[in-house]
């Protein structure tokens, strides 16, 4: 009499096709800024009088996901959390006029968001952000600065944003813009308190404002899906 015996062979073939798929981890990606460099760089505040190294050049750095540069950074890494940080980006862009040959030069622009694990970069789009005036000063997820408004009752605007939120915590017009030639910078640095959690905002030969951050919730998403 003939024994059947299951084929475990097909069997195996199946399971090596749709098990490792799902098992498969998530890759983890390198994330690194570069060594800094000096490049020349021309202040919207530019004085003839200040020729100085410090006044006309951006110590700028390159960022990179796995070896790879993705962008040219300026400034400062902000730690939001033990894997997503913020840092401003630096723009190297054709200042020439129509007639002119090419002209080269480089500028701080705006901010950018970077989760160390997934390798993502994000673009951030602060409300009323000018990269020419607005210093940004970050405490947790929030970002406090100056900023202008191009609305026909425009002017110098306190903006304290969420990352991750619609809408600014904090949008008012605290001083009109000058007519003339205005003061640099247009605001002083603003300052911030942990608890209560408050932001101080001044314009340069204006009174300060303080404003409380409360009943806001954190909107930061870490997504775990990385690029496989």
């Amino acid at each position: 009499m003939q024994t059947l015996r299951p084929a475990l062979v097909p069997l195996l073939l199946i399971l090596a096709f749709t098990i490792p798929a799902a098992a498969k981890p998530p890759k983890v990606h390198t994330v690194t800024l570069g060594p800094a460099r000096r490049v020349p760089y021309t202040p919207p505040e530019a004085n003839p009088d200040n020729k100085s190294e410090e006044a006309t050049s951006l110590h700028i750095r390159g960022l990179y996901v796995d070896g790879i540069q993705k962008e040219w950074t300026v400034g400062e890494v902000h730690d939001v959390t033990d894997r997503t940080f913020v840092v401003r980006r630096a723009l190297h862009i054709n200042d020439s006029l129509p007639a002119e040959s090419p002209r080269w030069t480089w500028q701080p622009a705006s901010w950018l968001m970077v989760d160390r694990i997934s390798g993502h970069i994000t673009a951030l789009h602060l409300a009323d952000y000018d990269a020419d005036i607005s210093d940004v000063v970050w405490f947790r997820n929030y970002a406090a600065y100056c900023g202008i408004s191009t609305t026909a009752k425009g002017g110098v605007v306190a903006v304290i944003a969420e990352l991750g939120a619609r809408k600014a915590v904090v949008q008012k017009i605290i001083a009109p813009w000058p007519q003339l030639t205005p003061p640099w910078p247009v605001c002083a640095r603003a300052k911030w308190q942990r608890t209560p959690m408050r932001a101080t905002i001044q314009p340069t030969n204006g009174a300060p404002v303080t404003y409380d951050v409360v009943g806001t919730v954190s909107l930061i998403e870490e997504n775990d899906n990385s690029e496989q």
